[in-house]
């Protein structure tokens, strides 16, 4: 082949790789970036945060016995209202998600995906959410389903987060849903356990929140967005944390008439542990100390994580009640 022919065949397979082979490979990095934009509208890892409780308390509702299947479809069911909860907050949050740092690369801060969009997936997993609970549990666990989604869009977001810095303290009761729905799940009914861990979480969230609020004030302030560390000083932060602990550490203690030594032991325990670090933060504080806020959001999520993941050995166990 002549030197002409050479470049002219080395143009043409030029241009089928670009057309075929790069064109390919964008489309697939598009659809691939896609999918993680809708996926990072949900929120996976507070998704995850929120399974840990649903799991022990299916467990409770029915000590010593484990039922996969049902845990299985009410886990699905909590994952897709979950997800459709935190997108629908993240299409009304849009506005201050651009302002803020911390936001500022969530997919509708960024146009990775239309709000339109966003909004119909939203609501599509929020609807099919409620129809799977129902269908794979009973109908209790769908109707919470829908309340929670609604509460925190409707409430939390549209309602509390943007008008009072106690936003967190009322709007955080959709975060305790999904023991709720555990519990419905298994017995179809309400009872006193499903309330006390409800009121575990119901107290473990300001202080939990408040600490990442600390590091992250200027961008609550620059949003308008009135969060306790926003507006308030780092002192009048610190003891609100410290009180919102000890009530949380002591409300875990609500449940040991209905556990075993196991969940008691950690639930005391741990709950020294996580008094003793909002202890520290305040006196810190108080001291004149550089701040560490994010330590004790960290290991909130450890203490929680331990005492639901205890109250589940123990449930799972089925191991004799203290009282």
């Amino acid at each position: 082949m002549s030197v002409r022919g050479r470049v002219a065949t080395g143009q043409v397979s030029g241009t089928v790789g670009r057309q075929y082979g790069l064109g390919s490979t964008r489309r697939q990095s598009r659809t691939i970036g896609t999918v993680l934009a809708y996926l990072a509208l949900t929120k996976p890892r507070v998704i995850e945060l929120l399974l840990v409780t649903a799991i022990p308390a299916m467990l409770l509702a029915d000590r010593g016995s484990v039922h996969p299947l049902l845990v299985l479809n009410t886990l699905i069911g909590g994952m897709m209202a979950a997800g459709g909860a935190n997108t629908l907050n993240c299409v009304a949050d849009a506005d201050i998600d651009k302002v803020m740092k911390r936001t500022a690369r969530r997919p509708l801060a960024r146009a990775a995906v239309p709000t339109r969009n966003a909004l119909a997936f939203g609501v599509l997993l929020t609807v099919v959410s409620v129809f799977w609970l129902w269908w794979t549990t009973n109908l209790l666990s769908g109707l919470l389903a829908l309340a929670t989604v609604a509460f925190y869009v409707f409430v939390y977001t549209l309602l509390l987060k943007r008008r009072t810095p106690q936003n967190v303290v009322w709007g955080g009761a959709a975060g305790c849903m999904p023991v709720m729905i555990g519990w419905s799940a298994i017995t179809g009914t309400l009872a006193w356990p499903a309330v006390a861990m409800f009121a575990i979480i119901f107290f473990w969230t300001p202080p939990h929140t408040w600490a990442l609020a600390m590091r992250y004030k200027d961008d609550y302030k620059d949003a308008g967005v009135p969060m306790l560390p926003a507006v308030a000083t780092e002192r009048q932060v610190t003891k609100q944390i410290l009180i919102y602990t000890w009530i949380t550490a002591l409300v875990t203690l609500l449940l040991t008439p209905a556990t075993g030594w196991l969940y008691a032991a950690v639930a005391v325990m741990a709950g020294a542990w996580f008094v003793t670090m909002a202890h520290q933060l305040y006196a810190g504080v108080r001291a004149g100390e550089p701040v560490k806020p994010l330590r004790l959001f960290l290991q909130s999520n450890n203490y929680l994580a331990l005492v639901f993941c205890a109250l589940a050995v123990d449930s799972a166990l089925g191991l004799p009640r203290l009282f």
